[in-house]
């Protein structure tokens, strides 16, 4: 009994092991481990409108690829627009027009900040801000407006209905529109 207890210990302290193995590789290998696992970053900052559902720690984006994230999000007191601050990968040499905009993993997906490179021969250096920006679609507002804009045309080809003439004749016809 006891050498079937001390193996049923051992076996599951190995699946434990394989399981944390496989864990420390997905981590390592799927780019959430940091722009450069213990690598140099930059700082930049980027203003925008809106920035629904970015908060610290949300995904830093070039072509998809993480390549850092928003380390802090404030208002600024003069302009009332919200103020990111992204860490990100030192090596990444960015133009000057580089573009920043919040976007969505899909319909229902996480919002993160997606990076376009420029063409501009002048590179960003740390602390610098990133000037061109896009702020967050919000989907609720933008599909409140499609409906009513459907309902609303949906009303004006709505015709009216005919009614009958008193006397017994055909239906006056009804004003077009």
């Amino acid at each position: 009994m006891r050498r079937r207890n001390l193996a049923e210990v051992a076996a599951g302290a190995v699946v434990l092991a394989v399981a944390a193995a496989f864990l420390a590789y997905a981590v390592l290998h799927s780019g959430r481990a940091g722009p450069v696992f213990g690598g140099e970053t930059q700082t930049l900052r980027a203003r925008f409108d809106r920035i629904d559902g970015v908060a610290p720690g949300t995904d830093v984006r070039i072509a998809g690829v993480r390549i850092g994230s928003v380390a802090d999000a404030r208002i600024d007191p003069q302009t009332f627009l919200a103020v990111l601050t992204l860490r990100i990968d030192a090596s990444l040499r960015l133009p000057d027009d580089t573009s920043a905009e919040i976007t969505t993993e899909g319909l229902f997906g996480g919002r993160y900040v997606a990076l376009v490179p420029g063409g501009s021969e002048r590179i960003l250096r740390d602390g610098e801000e990133i000037t061109i920006t896009q702020s967050a679609v919000n989907l609720e507002s933008l599909l409140g407006r499609f409906i009513f804009s459907a309902t609303e045309m949906s009303q004006g080809n709505r015709q009216q209905p005919q009614q009958p003439q008193e006397g017994g004749g055909a239906p006056a016809p009804t004003p077009s529109r």
